[in-house]
């Protein structure tokens, strides 16, 4: 019987091509470990296999199913650096730390990829991202992005493309220039939070799927995670919800928001070769951001929705397809196969929440839409620095990220305001 998620609508096109997908056991009694996680996506598991592997008892609980959060249903799309270019970074930071930021997201990337490799997982990388421009007059910018890399970052691969080029790679005459990124690509999320589970299961982690916690409290010295079938004691906790963090703590509830997005795949677009020959990913300039790509069977995934609230869509497929149009007008009526969502955790500067919340317990979340590689990387680093290895994790620890305005009862209105806002202005 095909699973259906009760957190996010839809059956992806993910869920439809992973040939197995593991089930663990819901808790079933109380525990004591070293470390206690609690979300098993990216984060939560590359922690506690990592946990594992220097030898800390740790377990992981998670609310609905490995893979029903954004880490198994998100667009695939590894990026480079962190959600802002360098130089807006290094405005803000200084260069010194726009750098280091920049090196933690390129130490992601070789991270992801080693990781893979070394555990046999095919999550389908394939090659090359693209961020083009939906309105004009951004050639110098984009011209000197790929110059700034190169000189002040060590970054050789992203190379400028003007209109025509563009639209050759694209195969669209809707944007106006872009930047070919050549240093990284995009995967199948789904086949590799399934092969990251399955590791971490092998080094020994204990892993509980339909467990939510309940509470958060501390006791002698320990924390408790309550849950409707027992409770955990650990001498440290990583809270890995992101977007999902509800209820549960109010410090990264406050720090953290999801939002909602959707994707469509298409039927394999065999009849159309000039739709993104090359197969890269690709992301537009808007504020809310669209993104499409090829898959390695040729489908077209799309990304994406005018404005963003809390709801769902009654037809996921209608709104995907009208915006697959205005970029290609020769697909308006393009069979998608598959339409699904789900909530992605932002922050107010669109940079990763990383904070001790209580004594000993450490949230991370609010990758903002790039987490692919940083998720992975987080829950590496909380490992290491729970075992002595590292502190490369203070570089996000240090951010000062604000918490959004309003409180819990204004935070989403006015956060849907804000994001219609934006979706208004990137129209014209």
């Amino acid at each position: 019987m095909t699973w259906q998620s009760p957190i996010a609508p839809g059956i992806s096109w993910y869920q439809s091509t992973v040939t197995e997908r593991p089930e663990y056991p819901a808790l079933d009694g109380s525990k004591t470990v070293d470390v206690a996680i609690v979300g098993g996506g990216f984060t939560g598991l590359q922690a506690a296999y990592n946990l594992a592997k220097a030898g800390l008892s740790v377990v992981v609980i998670e609310g609905c199913r490995i893979g029903d959060g954004a880490s198994g249903r998100n667009g695939g799309q590894m990026g480079t650096g962190q959600r802002w270019y360098p130089e807006e970074l290094e405005a803000e930071l200084g260069y010194e730390r726009s750098k280091a930021l920049f090196d933690l997201a390129e130490n992601a990337k070789k991270y992801l990829m080693a990781f893979a490799e070394e555990n046999g997982i095919d999550m389908e990388f394939m090659p090359c991202q693209m961020n083009v421009s939906h309105k004009p007059g951004h050639d110098k910018e984009y011209q000197r992005t790929a110059e700034i890399a190169a000189t002040r970052y060590g970054y050789p691969h992203l190379a400028y493309m003007d209109g025509k080029e563009t639209a050759e790679r694209v195969g669209s005459q809707r944007f106006f220039c872009g930047v070919r990124d050549s240093g990284t690509g995009h995967i199948h999320p789904l086949k590799l939070i399934v092969g990251l589970a399955r590791a971490a299961k092998a080094a020994g982690a204990d892993i509980h799927e339909m467990t939510k916690a309940s509470s958060i409290r501390q006791s002698g010295g320990k924390t408790l995670i309550d849950t409707p079938t027992g409770t955990i004691t650990a001498n440290k906790v990583l809270i890995a919800t992101n977007a999902y963090i509800g209820n549960l703590e109010p410090v990264t509830a406050a720090h953290v928001m999801p939002i909602r997005s959707f994707i469509g795949a298409t039927v394999p677009l065999d009849k159309f070769p000039s739709v993104i020959p090359g197969k890269e990913l690709i992301a537009d300039s808007r504020f809310v951001v669209r993104y499409w790509r090829r898959t390695r069977d040729g489908r077209l995934l799309f990304g994406g929705r005018e404005a963003y609230t809390s709801d769902t869509p009654r037809d996921i497929s209608t709104h995907i397809r009208r915006q697959i149009a205005e970029i290609y007008p020769e697909l308006k009526d393009i069979e998608i196969t598959h339409g699904w969502g789900g909530s992605v955790g932002i922050t107010m500067p669109r940079k990763p929440f990383a904070r001790e919340v209580m004594p000993g317990v450490i949230s991370i979340g609010g990758y903002s839409g790039h987490g692919v590689m940083l998720s992975n990387y987080c829950g590496k680093l909380y490992a290491d620095m729970v075992t002595g290895k590292g502190r490369e994790l203070n570089h996000l620890l240090d951010l000062k990220i604000p918490p959004f305005p309003g409180g819990s009862r204004l935070r989403t209105p006015l956060l849907f305001l804000a994001l219609t806002w934006y979706a208004l202005r990137d129209r014209f």
